[in-house]
């Protein structure tokens, strides 16, 4: 699926997929289960992800609630595929746990798109604005904040691998004049874009006041879309998150991307600005 390994985002996707396919065929998790011959708190784990589902539970609960056999072969698939430990581990005493969610299916993703209108993504930093920043906004003890750097560091490396996260982002002017360390760190950072930007898996676009308004008001969002399961859009908040799995929910997210590329400057015109940020 791809070249991060994620067991626990893994059996989150297939569980989320597992909860879909009995919700369109009507059935509770007690009718699921009795059809199946499996016990009902066994379904509801597989469905909640809490543990590993087995390809050949994955297959009879499908076959009840009636899927395609494409859908059935890959769901099962997937869920034979969920052994490993998450690439994450060596840093999972620093990142919240409805983060590690995210990373992990960050990691499984095949494509990205992110708004940020605040702040760069994560995925963008450089590892002196990921200090910086981690330290300014005192989420993190300061005697985590240099390890907690090295997660984001580690985490931007998807962009780089043998096979590389597609990554497209749209960031707010406001995320780029924010006064983040020293001007030398933001110089590096700027410089760093425009290195990213060269990437063919790497799209920056640059939003501003004047471009006009757009549709994603709200705040920042992200969209992950996978090789063989369903998008997700996430979402955060100052003590959480929120995760998006209704695929009808997912293509209003879908739509207001499209309407940011539209409204945001092009990828050429964004370097520029980036460009002139440099220069003075």
């Amino acid at each position: 699926m791809t070249t991060r390994n994620d067991p626990s985002a893994l059996q989150w996707l297939v569980g989320v997929e597992l909860a879909h396919y009995r919700k369109l065929s009507g059935l509770t998790i007690a009718q699921a289960a009795e059809a199946a011959r499996i016990t009902r708190a066994k379904v509801g784990h597989m469905e909640t992800g809490r543990y590993q589902q087995f390809p050949d539970d994955v297959t009879k609960l499908m076959n009840v609630y009636g899927a395609g056999r494409a859908d059935v072969e890959r769901l099962a698939s997937l869920s034979g595929s969920s052994e490993g430990k998450s690439w994450w581990a060596p840093w999972s005493h620093l990142v919240p746990d409805w983060f590690k969610t995210f990373v992990g299916l960050e990691g499984l993703a095949e494509s990205e798109f992110c708004f940020e209108p605040m702040v760069l993504p994560g995925l963008l930093q450089t590892e002196d604005y990921a200090q910086a920043i981690t330290e300014a906004t005192g989420f993190v003890r300061r005697d985590h904040a240099e390890r907690f750097a090295s997660f984001r560091v580690e985490r931007a490396k998807r962009l780089t691998e043998s096979e590389p996260l597609e990554l497209h982002t749209v960031i707010g002017e406001a995320a780029l004049r924010l006064e983040v360390g020293t001007p030398e760190v933001r110089r590096e950072q700027f410089r760093h874009l425009i290195d990213l930007a060269k990437r063919p898996n790497v799209t920056i676009q640059v939003v501003r006041p004047e471009d006009g308004p757009h549709t994603a008001t709200s705040g920042a969002f992200f969209v992950l879309d996978f090789l063989r399961a369903q998008s997700v859009a996430y979402a955060e908040r100052l003590d959480g998150a929120v995760y998006v799995q209704d695929q009808d929910d997912v293509r209003t997210y879908k739509m207001a991307v499209e309407n940011l590329r539209a409204v945001a400057l092009s990828a050429q015109q964004s370097i520029s600005y980036v460009q002139s940020l440099i220069d003075g």
